[in-house]
């Protein structure tokens, strides 16, 4: 597991100057033009510098190194030059299609802004030029190898590509500098994952547990309910996953992120429903008209949690009347499991509070123009229904735990916010997730937590969307590419092995799931190609004393 961790700090260290990209595109026709960039110019030691755009392709094809080229060796070090052909070549892992939608939005906008101080025509004197940029960028995704740097000289439609260099590596020290605080602390969560499995592993015969990877013996009946809240004009398609048992099953709800719907978790569902328990998934709207110019709207803060709300209501009447659940549901006994924004919402269905002070902190427009926290885009949003009756304390008491998978937390809610939730939980995080990075969105907002019980989990080589699965083929989802998703399989597992003692546990109130619950059990199957660490105890204290200069990171 360690070496993987330092394999993949490695290749990020690399490729500094192309962090800026990696970090603001990690989700994302296409525009071809004509010209493209000739030269790349620059100012180093108060001297113009520039080269030719064939320079840098020939480099980074083959090696040779042109007269032109040669003249910079004296400005980069002997190491720094030799990775300049990775620099040059290695894609930033980004879907076209999805990137293209994405810079439409504000916060692609936005983030056009901030990647347009680093990279602009030559002759643009003040504001950026935004158009040409995201035209640039896009074009480059479509090509075969992907978006690299030597891709969006290509495709920039101006003579000369100006790089501001000094910003440049101002931003890749910065972003260095995160790489490493997140290396080091998923190094300290393996750490203190082998410590607590350590305590605990000759004592115990995990090695005789049954696999519970293996689907269970019980068979289930899927049901698609078409519910529709008149109050709030959301249409919930809802799948229903009853089992066949004679007993009343206990309720899991599974909400989706942004962009995905019920059928990318229905590897989940059949699984719990498979060992005895009801699940329950609605597809949350997506995709309306404000949705077209955000990422997401104000308004999903309070809709999302209210979905769930409402489905709930409308399974307990049905639970009463319909000849399909008559008593068959025992909807006062619920677990909630929620990826990206369905990890918020199962935070917020538990007891977390949207803390707006701590958001009208975060969310200044000089806080945002010097964060690499790009989460951060999102959960400002909820500021613009802080004064259109959204609620700060949406929490359902039904709920009695929650596993909040990729959740966005650590302005959202905040500590004050996080920590009021008194339910079991679990959160669960990907080390390589740039959309809600781990240690800002479940390292450090798990030591918030006030429950004793509680669990992190830590996907070491996982992305944001290695836990996703494969939609219905209807859904016209756009397909993401395999190095974006990661070892997608494995996590499969993880994620059905994590979730089903956790809620027969805690939900189904059956102790005997207990022993699957720890880091030792972890070790025992945790992959190479994608690490597992536990840990049920991770204080501030241990997070400060883990992270060198840990005062420029809010601890």
């Amino acid at each position: 597991m360690n070496s993987l961790l330092k394999k993949w700090t490695s290749s990020v260290k690399k490729h500094s100057l192309l962090l800026v990209l990696s970090t603001f595109l990690p989700t994302l026709g296409v525009s071809h033009h004509a010209t493209a960039a000739e030269r790349v110019y620059t100012y180093y030691s108060g001297l113009e510098l520039s080269i030719s755009v064939a320079s840098l392709e020939a480099y980074a094809k083959t090696g040779l190194v042109n007269e032109e080229l040669a003249i910079y060796q004296q400005y980069l070090s002997a190491k720094q030059f030799q990775e300049l052909q990775q620099i040059l070549s290695n894609p930033v892992k980004v879907s076209p299609a999805m990137l293209s939608q994405f810079l439409q939005t504000s916060q692609g906008e936005f983030l056009l802004g901030r990647l347009g101080e680093v990279i602009q025509s030559r002759t643009t004197q003040t504001r950026p030029e935004l158009k040409t940029l995201r035209s640039a960028l896009v074009s480059a995704a479509s090509e075969s190898d992907g978006l690299t740097l030597l891709n969006l000289l290509r495709k920039y439609p101006a003579n000369g590509v100006y790089i501001n260099l000094p910003q440049s590596l101002a931003i890749a020290g910065e972003l260095e500098k995160i790489v490493n605080k997140t290396q080091q602390a998923i190094a300290l969560v393996t750490n203190k994952s082998n410590l607590e499995a350590a305590n605990v592993y000759n004592s115990q015969g995990f090695t005789q547990l049954a696999d519970l990877s293996n689907p269970g013996k019980i068979t289930s009946q899927k049901y698609t309910l078409r519910l529709f809240d008149s109050t709030r004009h959301r249409l919930l398609l809802t799948d229903v996953y009853l089992p066949k048992i004679k007993q009343t099953a206990a309720v899991i709800v599974i909400s989706h992120g942004l962009g995905s719907n019920s059928s990318n978790f229905e590897y989940l569902a059949t699984h719990l429903a498979s060992y005895g328990l009801a699940v329950v998934v609605p597809n949350h709207p997506n995709g309306d008209a404000k949705q077209q110019q955000d990422v997401i709207s104000a308004e999903e803060f309070q809709n999302r949690p209210l979905d769930i709300k409402y489905v709930l209501n409308q399974l307990e009447t049905k639970n009463q009347s319909d000849a399909e659940f008559k008593g068959k549901l025992n909807l006062q006994q619920v677990g909630v499991f929620g990826q990206s924004l369905g990890g918020y919402t199962a935070l917020v269905l538990a007891g977390a509070k949207i803390n707006f002070e701590q958001l009208q902190r975060d969310c200044k427009p000089e806080t945002l123009n010097k964060t690499w926290n790009m989460s951060l885009l999102v959960q400002c949003r909820a500021l613009a229904a802080k004064n259109k009756s959204l609620q700060d304390n949406l929490q359902d008491k039904r709920v009695k735990a929650a596993i909040a998978v990729n959740p966005i937390t650590s302005s959202i809610f905040g500590k004050a916010g996080i920590n009021q939730v008194k339910v079991p939980v679990m959160l669960i995080g990907s080390s390589e997730d740039t959309i809600a990075p781990a240690l800002y969105e479940q390292i450090l907002p798990f030591s918030w937590l006030a429950s004793s019980q509680k669990y992190l989990a830590v996907l070491v080589g996982g992305t944001h969307f290695t836990t996703i699965g494969n939609s219905n083929p209807s859904s016209q989802q756009i397909p993401l590419p395999p190095e974006l998703v990661g070892d997608a399989a494995q996590a499969h597992r993880y994620i059905n092995v994590l979730s089903l003692p956790f809620f027969q546990n805690y939900v189904a109130n059956n102790p005997d799931y207990s022993p699957y619950l720890s880091a030792a059990y972890a070790k025992t199957i945790s992959k190479h190609s994608l690490g597992l660490s536990i840990v049920k105890s991770l204080t501030v204290t241990d997070l400060a004393q883990g992270l060198e200069n840990n005062t420029n990171f809010g601890f």
